[in-house]
């Protein structure tokens, strides 16, 4: 029963922060709107300010998942490490997650949250050092270059995401410049088009 609730209530702000804003969302619509009281949401997550976090926790696990699955998919680890930089460009598109990801939580935290930076870049990381190892791209500090790759990756998200944009326009100018900075790494010529 606790989980259920839990789970009714995350979905059901999750809902309502994609459609209207964390912002603008009032805590007592969406809680009536699944049969709950303000009362559950305060038990179950403390504050309007933590049940966004739940629901960031969420998105950012289905995020992490896509991105694995778009890498998994690559047909070598340098095309692999592309698709998921590119691919998370290309999430700034999807309206839930460019709502609540990317601009509530830069409103509301400033960033994303500390706890999935860490998962980001040390995902980045274990990848860049393969394809070190590899000698597919050129030796250097692997730890920094994940952090330097994921801050401009994120930036260009966040700016795609922004409400006075062209996201469509700003995604094709965010990919082009992604493209070239990720061959500026290669030890070699690139790979793609």
């Amino acid at each position: 029963m606790i989980e259920e609730t839990r789970a009714r209530l995350l979905a059901a702000a999750r809902q309502a922060f994609a459609e209207q804003g964390y912002a603008q969302t009032s805590m007592d619509d969406f809680t009536a709107a699944v049969g709950l009281t303000r009362g559950a949401l305060y038990h179950h997550f403390g504050s309007k300010e933590k049940l966004l976090l739940a629901v960031i926790d969420q998105l950012e696990g289905e995020v992490g998942l896509h991105l694995q699955a778009m890498a998994d998919a690559a047909a070598t680890p340098w095309e692999a490490l592309r698709r998921r930089c590119q691919g998370y460009l290309q999430l700034a598109l999807v309206p839930e997650l460019r709502r609540i990801i990317l601009q509530d939580a830069r409103a509301m935290f400033g960033d994303v949250p500390q706890a999935h930076q860490r998962i980001g870049i040390a995902a980045l990381e274990s990848a860049l050092q393969a394809l070190i190892d590899d000698g597919v791209v050129r030796p250097s500090h692997a730890g920094v270059t994940a952090r330097m790759l994921y801050g401009a990756v994120t930036e260009a998200a966040f700016w795609i995401a922004e409400a006075d944009g062209d996201p469509p326009a700003r995604l094709a100018a965010s990919q082009g410049a992604l493209d070239m900075l990720l061959n500026g790494l290669l030890a070699g010529p690139p790979s793609h088009p």
